[in-house]
């Protein structure tokens, strides 16, 4: 630090500029392999937030799908399990008109499905012995929305055919070896599939029916996630009935468990086609898991039950898919951009396909961060990560502490990691601190600890952020004046609550967030629908904790700046949520920015809106904490200030 120059925290100035994260990064998602080929879908900001199918063979890794096709499934709102691959064919849901197509090597996609905006497809497999597609399908016809497992005829745009229905919800159907049997899960409201699902085993006969459905593990208390067939036909399937997400096998009519660990071998299953282990062969699987906040990659001997750990260097991997020869995955670390990578099944010797950020940045710009253990209410403990500012080229005055910046993950149900986050280096490269929260209720800790936000959500969840904060302030690592919080969706309601219920942020950054509790129980979609039931209480029976919890109703309680951002073709949070609390504040006089995306939903997907938003927030921290910006940056209205 002998040659940096001391410079006000916040008024740094930094190479990982907003232009440089969107312009450099893409985003990489489900993967598939193919008998020697690997696929992947790529979210590409700088092409409108078109999600593309990549291919990579022996040759360098190639586009299939050209624009302006966009593979995206919107079944649940979230998606995921948009296409699947058998001999170089390819199967995939466009994101605009949600039909299922196919594409032939070298030719065009052509439909499926008919043409009905009223139907949604998603977590397409293969029925080889029957010619068709079993998938889940979305109907959405008036204020119903029916959800159901269905066939596809593999070479006609015909109607999908009914399997099974009568639930909720569907999801993961797997087919077994011989193609004789078909496994799926459901679960219903109040229920999500983090709380309890249900895993259904059936007889496909040969007019391709489903005969003699088998429950045999789940239920309302019981959460199973990713079924599965071993090369010998056994059914194996994470479940969290110890109150750990642990591998089991179905055998001899009953559920074995394989490994028991307090250690999580599965997930909050928010999106279709997530998996945390495959097969290398009938004795052994390849496997993720999840311990004290960060991922691991094993062998599983499946007899002896012993599990080898495998030295990969990430912390966070996820979509492990294993193929005959090598298993595929993504990886990152606090070091690296998310990463594909594929893994050679007789070595274990990894390679890197492709990177989420080509960028090469100088690691004296990069923020390592710290996993926090801190107290919290009821003589608790709760998690994060904290990252202090770091800059080469700067420090701050002896006479000051850095502004901190709390950061509260969306979900809730869903947990943050220490993976390289371009956004996060952006503000601790500006001279931020910031601490990134597993607050109570987040998954990766076992049940217990998410069901802390059962009831609690609005409670928990500020406590443990507003503990972090004050915990790091009390540790003098951070300026106790200038302590803001952000967070999207649902970390967006806990920024809301914690700027109207507690007094000790002096800021806020909303995005997408929500402020009426009541509004979004009658105004959300068919998944989260009775989400808040778990979450807060049922509805309208316990209005008064959903009004008593949610800011719109307490604004005088609410004394600092606020800026929001907003999608405004968000279903799941819509604007109006974002428009009540921006003209509540406004008519208090309290300081508020609402920055508006017009073309963008739940998240934004576009390379510009990406870039404007995060100025936006950094250009708002700036007036509102009285420091100079080294950027150059869109100036944004702030009323009342």
């Amino acid at each position: 630090m002998a040659d940096s120059v001391v410079a006000p925290y916040g008024s740094w100035t930094s190479p990982i500029t907003s232009e440089l994260i969107v312009a450099g990064s893409i985003g990489l998602g489900d993967l598939a392999i193919d008998g020697e080929s690997l696929y992947w879908t790529e979210l590409r900001p700088t092409e409108k937030g078109r999600s593309v199918l990549v291919t990579q063979g022996t040759d360098q890794p190639s586009d299939v799908t050209p624009a302006p096709w966009n593979i995206r499934s919107r079944v649940h709102e979230y998606g995921g399990a948009a296409f699947t691959v058998a001999q170089g064919t390819v199967y995939f849901i466009n994101n605009s008109d949600q039909r299922l197509y196919r594409q032939d090597q070298g030719q065009a996609p052509v439909p499926l499905t008919p043409e009905n905006t009223s139907s949604r497809y998603a977590n397409p497999i293969i029925d080889h012995r029957n010619n068709r597609l079993i998938c889940i399908c979305e109907t959405h016809q008036a204020e119903e929305v029916s959800n159901t497992l269905v066939s596809v005829d593999l070479k006609t745009a015909s109607p999908p055919q009914n399997l099974d229905q009568g639930h909720d919800f569907y999801a993961s159907p797997c087919l077994s070896p011989d193609g004789t049997q078909l496994a799926w899960l459901s679960w219903d409201n109040p229920n999500l599939p983090w709380d309890g699902t249900d895993l259904w085993l059936a007889t496909l006969e040969t007019d391709g029916s489903l005969s003699q459905p088998q429950h045999i593990a789940g239920g309302p208390d019981e959460s199973v996630f990713q079924p599965q067939w071993s090369p010998d036909g056994q059914l194996y399937f994470v479940s969290d009935r110890t109150g750990w997400w642990n591998l089991y096998r179905w055998h001899e009519h009953q559920a074995q468990p394989l490994c028991p660990q307090s250690a999580e071998f599965g997930l909050p299953q928010w999106v279709f086609g997530m998996s945390t282990y495959g097969f290398i062969s009938a004795d052994h699987i390849l496997c993720t898991y999840n311990l004290h906040g960060e991922w691991h990659l094993g062998r599983l001997e499946i007899n002896s039950g012993q599990l080898t750990e495998i030295d990969t260097n990430y912390t966070d991997i996820s979509g492990l898919k294993v193929g005959s020869t090598f298993a595929a995955f993504k990886g990152s670390s606090s070091t690296k951009a998310t990463e594909v990578v594929t893994l050679d099944l007789a070595t274990d010797q990894p390679s890197i396909v492709r990177s989420a950020s080509q960028l090469e940045l100088d690691p004296a710009y990069i923020s390592a961060p710290e996993l926090l253990e801190f107290p919290t209410e009821n003589g608790l403990t709760a998690y994060g990560f904290y990252y202090p500012p770091k800059n080469k080229d700067f420090q701050g005055p002896t006479t000051e502490q850095p502004p901190l910046i709390v950061k509260s993950h969306g979900g809730p149900t869903a947990s943050t990691s220490s993976s390289l986050s371009l956004k996060i280096q952006y503000w601790t490269s500006r001279g931020f601190a910031l601490l990134d929260v597993n607050y109570g209720g987040s998954t990766g800790y076992g049940r217990a600890y998410q069901h802390r936000l059962r009831d609690q959500w609005g409670i928990v969840d500020v406590d443990d952020c507003v503990n972090g904060a004050q915990y790091l302030a009390k540790q003098g690592l951070v300026d106790c004046d200038r302590m803001a919080i952000t967070g999207s969706s649902a970390g967006g309601y806990t920024t809301l609550a914690a700027l109207t219920f507690r007094n000790v942020f002096k800021a806020g950054a909303s995005y997408y967030g929500i402020g009426d509790l009541e509004a979004l129980a009658k105004d959300t979609h068919k998944f989260e629908a009775r989400y808040l039931d778990r979450l807060i209480g049922p509805y309208p029976e316990r209005q008064d904790l959903y009004q008593a919890r949610s800011p719109i109703h307490h604004v005088e309680q609410l004394s600092c700046p606020v800026i929001f951002l907003q999608g405004l073709e968000d279903k799941v949070v819509p604007p109006n949520q974002a428009e009540a609390m921006v003209n509540a504040l406004k008519s208090k006089g309290i300081p508020v920015a609402y920055v508006t995306f017009p073309e963008e939903q739940h998240g934004f997907r576009q390379a510009e809106n990406i870039k404007r938003a995060l100025d936006s927030e950094l250009y708002f921290y700036s007036r509102v904490f009285d420091f100079a910006i080294a950027d150059q940056v869109e100036a944004i209205p702030i009323e009342n200030l």
